[in-house]
């Protein structure tokens, strides 16, 4: 019988690394761009799953599953402190335990698994709170990569945070476990160091998410607890892809059954010979062409030989990335999960938006689920910014937009947990952490706004935090405006000017910016007027008699009103009506649209909305000019 010390494991995979002379401390330095594996996902006799290592943080006070692989038959005991279970492995191998909860513990302990002959033995563990970040690349986006993401970096220094960065696989199989290897990324041309527990250091947290990095330093800071953070997100993903297939396909939605139909299509239309035959044919013109320029091919590009798999491994096939990211942490107790994604399900218009309406809230049960905790905390993250900023000159032509829609979905899946009495559900807006770029780097803030809503409904801190974003109660219309009842008070970010980032619309839909007003209950003794900041008052001179009102609604939208006493709380991306994106305003087309606008009709509504901006500041250059003439 021999000890095998999973931090010998560690430095052997690092010795692994340095093939090529390549330096591990600089893990900038480029590397061949296939993966080089570490250690497999499941090894040949007696492992446990990569998600038991050393350096790692337990969940506290819940049971402790453990689980891996051994010969069949072959009886496993697993050891951590003063309690023991043995388990004999399945015919395919696989054991698990459960263990009693254990309370939180700053204090490095040690889990011993014993085989027939064979032991392992995981050390410096800690009992804590662990949780995964979920998302796209706007959470996956590392802390070297943000704005004042070097001053985080130095500070790193939290020997009880602890972290890992799941590897991205694919394929729609649900997999048992996940390899620790070295990941090329295509988009920094470097790889990434995945798979591994660390504790956290600079040299570690710089890889890490920048939103997952702060939101698990303000948790620790404040708590005082050992925090472990799982980093499952993935950059290009779509909500469908995190969910399960078989949750998917019980979804009763036309738009949802339509996106199962159209993959399995293309999964079955699927022919590899094809495509090598197509991709063996480009590489020879390629070769003809550069041999009669004079040009020598670049090195190392050789004809394709290789079978590809095609859509069947995509990593947006629905349900892909849940089987093979969230898949090896299932079963794994968790406090809970934070998730920001939205951007990759902006490009199919309103069917996209009312399909990712219908399976979103799938998804969040689904990862409940998975963890076993049907009321596991999890935070949400609208969707990030991009591109022109809306204003007052181009507000009605940046609302043709799907990214607001999407905002909306993420609101309003919030709000139906929340009004159902779900009591760790947490929501925080992003729209004005902005930047031309789809990956605004203004992260520190939101990975500080969700842990607001951690600290608060999950660690007491409720009567010092503030989380939650001002809820409309109640819509009134009334003759010329719009009344909007609000559960706390709300106003504009305090720089004098006017709450900005509603707008009207009536029958005819066509959207103005509206005067947005705190209703007036009297006057003081001064004269000076009384307002209840809890109720809105909307109202436009282009819009005789409002039915419904819109609020920061464009990509990048226009819009200051937040929380009061103190915060930076947005009000949540929203609206009254139902209307879609492609038939606002009324009668742009010839009947209404039910699908994704092509070119031609694209062009036509922006034209539109471009005039009804005009209509407007023409209207308004008059009303001046009038009052001038006036006074």
């Amino acid at each position: 019988m021999f000890e095998f010390q999973f931090r010998l494991c560690t430095a052997l995979s690092l010795g692994l690394m340095l093939h090529g002379n390549i330096d591990a401390q600089d893990r900038s330095m480029k590397m061949p761009k296939e993966n080089v594996i570490d250690v497999p996902a499941i090894s040949d006799g007696l492992c446990v799953s990569n998600v038991f290592q050393s350096n790692m943080v337990l969940q506290r006070d819940k049971p402790i599953s453990i689980w891996g692989w051994a010969a069949p038959g072959e009886e496993v005991t697993v050891t951590f402190g003063n309690n023991k279970q043995t388990r004999k492995a399945a015919s395919d191998r696989s054991w698990k335990v459960t263990l009693p909860p254990a309370a939180a513990s700053s204090t490095p302990h040690t889990l011993i698994i014993k085989g027939a002959t064979d032991s392992l033995t995981l050390d410096n563990i800690l009992i804590g709170d662990v949780w995964v970040l979920g998302g796209q690349s706007n959470m996956e986006f590392p802390l070297d990569r943000i704005e004042n993401g070097q001053l985080e970096i130095v500070s790193a220094n939290y020997p009880n945070i602890r972290i890992l960065t799941v590897p991205a696989m694919n394929g729609p199989k649900l997999k048992p476990g996940f390899p620790r290897l070295h990941e090329w990324s295509g988009w920094f041309g470097r790889h990434y160091r995945k798979g591994d527990w660390d504790e956290c250091t600079p040299e570690i947290a710089r890889e890490l998410s920048a939103i997952g990095y702060v939101f698990a330093r303000r948790v620790h800071m404040a708590s005082k607890l050992p925090i472990g953070v799982i980093d499952a997100s993935r950059g290009g993903t779509t909500v469908e892809t995190w969910t399960p297939t078989s949750v998917l396909r019980n979804i009763d939605s036309p738009p949802v059954k339509s996106l199962l139909a159209q993959w399995g299509d293309k999964v079955s239309a699927w022919d590899a010979a094809a495509d090598l035959e197509l991709r063996v044919k480009n590489f020879r013109q390629k070769v003809a062409r550069f041999a009669k320029e004079g040009r020598e091919m670049p090195a190392g590009e050789t004809e394709p030989t290789d079978l590809k798999p095609g859509p069947s491994m995509d990593q947006n096939r629905p349900g892909n990335c849940y089987a093979s990211m969230i898949g090896p942490l299932a079963g794994l107790q968790i406090k809970g999960a934070i998730f920001h994604q939205g951007y990759n399900n902006c490009f199919n218009g309103t069917e996209g938006t009312i399909m990712y309406r219908d399976v979103f809230p799938k998804m969040i049960t689904a990862w409940r689920t998975a963890f076993n905790d049907p009321e596991m905390p999890f935070g949400i993250l609208s969707l990030c910014t991009e591109g022109t900023v809306q204003s007052l000159d181009n507000y009605c032509e940046m609302m043709a937009n799907p990214g607001p829609y999407i905002r909306e979905a993420q609101y309003q899946t919030f709000l139906d947990f929340y009004n159902a009495g779900d009591k760790n559900i947490g929501f925080t807006s992003t729209y004005d952490l902005r930047r031309r770029w789809y990956h605004p780097q203004l992260k520190i803030p939101a990975g500080e706004r969700i842990a607001r809503w951690a600290l608060a409904t999950q660690y007491g801190l409720d009567r010092s935090i503030r989380w939650k974003p001002p809820i409309v109660q109640e819509m009134k219309v009334v003759d010329d405006h719009i009344e909007l009842r609000l559960d706390e008070p709300a106003g504009a970010i305090d720089d004098g000017g006017p709450i900005l980032g509603f707008a009207v619309a009536g029958d005819d839909r066509k959207f103005h910016p509206a005067l947005s007003e705190h209703l007036v209950t009297g006057k003081d003794n001064r004269g000076r007027n009384q307002t209840n900041k809890k109720v809105l008052v909307l109202s436009s001179p282009m819009v005789k008699s409002p039915i419904h009102y819109r609020y920061a609604w464009a990509r990048s939208p226009l819009g200051n009103l937040q929380a009061e006493r103190m915060t930076d709380i947005p009000f949540a991306t929203q609206r009254s009506d139902n209307w879609s994106m492609e038939n606002v305003p009324l009668g742009v087309h010839e009947g209404e649209i039910t699908g994704k606008l092509n070119r031609q009709q694209k062009r036509k509504l922006i034209e539109t909305l471009r005039k009804q901006d005009l209509d407007r500041i023409l209207a308004e250059a008059d009303a001046l000019k009038n009052a001038s003439k006036v006074n």
